[in-house]
Protein backbone atom coordinates (compact mmCIF):
# COMPACT_ATOMS: atom_id res chain seq x y z
CA UNK A 1 0.00 0.00 0.00
CA UNK A 2 2.88 2.38 0.81
CA UNK A 3 4.30 1.72 -2.66
CA UNK A 4 0.99 2.73 -4.30
CA UNK A 5 0.62 5.96 -2.29
CA UNK A 6 4.26 6.87 -3.05
CA UNK A 7 3.61 6.21 -6.71
CA UNK A 8 0.45 8.36 -6.74
CA UNK A 9 2.29 11.26 -5.09
CA UNK A 10 5.15 10.92 -7.53
CA UNK A 11 2.75 10.72 -10.48
CA UNK A 12 1.08 13.98 -9.38
CA UNK A 13 4.44 15.75 -9.23
CA UNK A 14 5.44 14.31 -12.61
CA UNK A 15 2.21 15.39 -14.31
CA UNK A 16 2.54 18.90 -12.88
CA UNK A 17 6.13 19.12 -14.13
CA UNK A 18 5.16 17.88 -17.59
CA UNK A 19 2.40 20.48 -17.78
CA UNK A 20 4.93 23.17 -16.92
CA UNK A 21 7.21 22.02 -19.73
CA UNK A 22 4.71 21.18 -22.45
CA UNK A 23 1.54 23.09 -21.62
CA UNK A 24 2.62 26.32 -20.01
CA UNK A 25 1.12 29.45 -21.45
CA UNK A 26 1.29 33.07 -20.43
CA UNK A 27 -1.29 35.83 -20.24
CA UNK A 28 -0.06 39.35 -20.95
CA UNK A 29 -2.00 42.54 -20.23
CA UNK A 30 -1.70 44.85 -23.24
CA UNK A 31 0.02 48.06 -22.24
CA UNK A 32 0.77 46.76 -18.73
CA UNK A 33 -0.79 49.07 -16.10
CA UNK A 34 -1.88 51.59 -18.73
CA UNK A 35 -4.10 49.12 -20.55
CA UNK A 36 -5.55 49.70 -24.02
CA UNK A 37 -6.03 53.46 -24.42
CA UNK A 38 -5.44 56.34 -26.81
CA UNK A 39 -1.76 57.27 -26.45
CA UNK A 40 -0.76 60.87 -25.90
CA UNK A 41 1.77 62.59 -28.14
CA UNK A 42 4.73 61.55 -25.96
CA UNK A 43 3.99 57.81 -26.03
CA UNK A 44 2.70 57.14 -29.56
CA UNK A 45 4.95 54.06 -29.69
CA UNK A 46 3.69 52.57 -26.40
CA UNK A 47 2.19 49.42 -27.93
CA UNK A 48 5.05 48.88 -30.36
CA UNK A 49 7.54 49.04 -27.47
CA UNK A 50 5.35 46.86 -25.27
CA UNK A 51 5.08 44.09 -27.89
CA UNK A 52 8.81 44.26 -28.68
CA UNK A 53 9.64 43.59 -25.03
CA UNK A 54 7.76 40.28 -24.94
CA UNK A 55 8.20 36.99 -26.75
CA UNK A 56 4.81 35.53 -27.60
CA UNK A 57 4.39 31.83 -28.37
CA UNK A 58 1.44 29.79 -29.58
CA UNK A 59 -0.86 29.19 -26.63
CA UNK A 60 -0.22 32.54 -24.92
CA UNK A 61 -3.06 35.03 -24.47
CA UNK A 62 -3.23 38.80 -24.46
CA UNK A 63 -5.68 40.70 -22.32
CA UNK A 64 -7.11 44.07 -23.32
CA UNK A 65 -8.62 46.32 -20.66
CA UNK A 66 -10.28 49.50 -21.95
CA UNK A 67 -13.07 52.01 -21.42
CA UNK A 68 -16.58 51.28 -22.68
CA UNK A 69 -16.31 53.99 -25.37
CA UNK A 70 -13.36 52.16 -26.97
CA UNK A 71 -12.99 48.78 -28.64
CA UNK A 72 -10.51 46.24 -29.96
CA UNK A 73 -10.64 45.26 -33.62
CA UNK A 74 -8.74 42.31 -35.01
CA UNK A 75 -7.80 43.32 -38.54
CA UNK A 76 -5.60 42.18 -41.42
CA UNK A 77 -2.25 43.77 -42.26
CA UNK A 78 -3.78 46.38 -44.54
CA UNK A 79 -6.40 47.33 -41.94
CA UNK A 80 -3.62 47.80 -39.42
CA UNK A 81 -1.39 49.99 -41.58
CA UNK A 82 -4.28 52.09 -42.93
CA UNK A 83 -6.23 52.22 -39.64
CA UNK A 84 -9.22 50.87 -41.52
CA UNK A 85 -12.07 50.08 -39.11
CA UNK A 86 -14.64 49.25 -41.82
CA UNK A 87 -13.89 45.54 -42.28
CA UNK A 88 -12.57 43.99 -39.05
CA UNK A 89 -12.09 40.24 -38.69
CA UNK A 90 -13.46 40.44 -35.13
CA UNK A 91 -14.78 43.29 -32.98
CA UNK A 92 -14.71 43.41 -29.16
CA UNK A 93 -16.53 46.13 -27.20
CA UNK A 94 -17.04 44.77 -23.68
CA UNK A 95 -14.12 46.57 -21.95
CA UNK A 96 -12.24 43.36 -21.15
CA UNK A 97 -11.08 41.15 -23.97
CA UNK A 98 -8.93 38.03 -23.84
CA UNK A 99 -7.43 36.86 -27.14
CA UNK A 100 -5.79 33.43 -27.39
CA UNK A 101 -2.75 33.47 -29.68
CA UNK A 102 -3.52 30.15 -31.35
CA UNK A 103 -1.22 30.18 -34.36
CA UNK A 104 2.25 31.41 -35.29
CA UNK A 105 2.63 34.66 -37.20
CA UNK A 106 1.45 38.24 -36.81
CA UNK A 107 -1.81 39.30 -35.15
CA UNK A 108 -3.02 42.85 -35.91
CA UNK A 109 -5.16 44.92 -33.52
CA UNK A 110 -6.46 48.47 -33.74
CA UNK A 111 -8.83 50.63 -31.73
CA UNK A 112 -12.26 51.12 -33.23
CA UNK A 113 -12.67 54.56 -31.62
CA UNK A 114 -12.43 57.45 -34.11
CA UNK A 115 -8.81 58.56 -34.75
CA UNK A 116 -7.34 56.44 -31.92
CA UNK A 117 -5.50 54.16 -34.33
CA UNK A 118 -3.99 57.10 -36.20
CA UNK A 119 -2.75 58.43 -32.85
CA UNK A 120 -0.96 55.14 -32.11
CA UNK A 121 -3.56 52.84 -30.53
CA UNK A 122 -2.67 49.81 -32.59
CA UNK A 123 -0.68 46.69 -31.94
CA UNK A 124 1.13 43.96 -33.86
CA UNK A 125 1.86 40.77 -31.93
CA UNK A 126 4.28 38.38 -33.62
CA UNK A 127 3.66 34.85 -32.32
CA UNK A 128 6.40 32.22 -32.42
CA UNK A 129 5.94 28.46 -32.64
CA UNK A 130 8.49 27.66 -29.92
CA UNK A 131 9.89 29.74 -27.06
CA UNK A 132 13.40 28.96 -28.35
CA UNK A 133 12.59 30.77 -31.63
CA UNK A 134 12.61 34.07 -29.76
CA UNK A 135 15.55 36.46 -29.84
CA UNK A 136 15.20 37.71 -26.26
CA UNK A 137 13.56 36.73 -22.98
CA UNK A 138 10.23 38.20 -22.00
CA UNK A 139 9.46 40.07 -18.79
CA UNK A 140 7.41 38.34 -16.12
CA UNK A 141 3.79 38.39 -17.25
CA UNK A 142 0.83 38.64 -14.91
CA UNK A 143 0.19 34.90 -14.72
CA UNK A 144 3.27 33.25 -16.13
CA UNK A 145 4.60 29.91 -15.06
CA UNK A 146 8.16 29.51 -16.20
CA UNK A 147 9.10 26.02 -17.41
CA UNK A 148 12.04 24.98 -15.27
CA UNK A 149 12.41 21.25 -15.87
CA UNK A 150 14.97 19.78 -18.23
CA UNK A 151 14.77 16.64 -20.31
CA UNK A 152 17.27 15.02 -17.95
CA UNK A 153 14.95 15.66 -15.00
CA UNK A 154 12.06 14.02 -16.87
CA UNK A 155 14.27 11.05 -17.74
CA UNK A 156 15.21 10.63 -14.08
CA UNK A 157 11.53 10.82 -13.15
CA UNK A 158 10.68 7.99 -15.55
CA UNK A 159 13.58 5.88 -14.25
CA UNK A 160 12.31 6.40 -10.70
CA UNK A 161 8.80 5.47 -11.79
CA UNK A 162 10.09 2.28 -13.39
CA UNK A 163 12.02 1.44 -10.21
CA UNK A 164 8.88 1.86 -8.10
CA UNK A 165 6.93 -0.63 -10.21
CA UNK A 166 9.46 -3.12 -11.47
CA UNK A 167 12.09 -3.04 -8.77
CA UNK A 168 15.33 -1.24 -9.23
CA UNK A 169 18.26 -2.57 -11.23
CA UNK A 170 20.33 0.28 -9.72
CA UNK A 171 19.87 -0.65 -6.08
CA UNK A 172 17.06 1.77 -5.23
CA UNK A 173 14.76 0.38 -2.51
CA UNK A 174 11.84 -1.42 -4.10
Amino acid sequence: MKKISSFLGFLGVLLTAMNMVFGASNEFKVGNEEGWREPNEKDKEIYKKWAASIRFVVGDSIYFEYKKDDSVLVVDKSGYYHCNTSNPITTFTDGTTLVKLDRPGPFYFISGAPNHCKKGQRLIVNVLTQPSDAPSPSPLPSSAVSPAISALTLLMAFITLEALFLGSPWGFPA
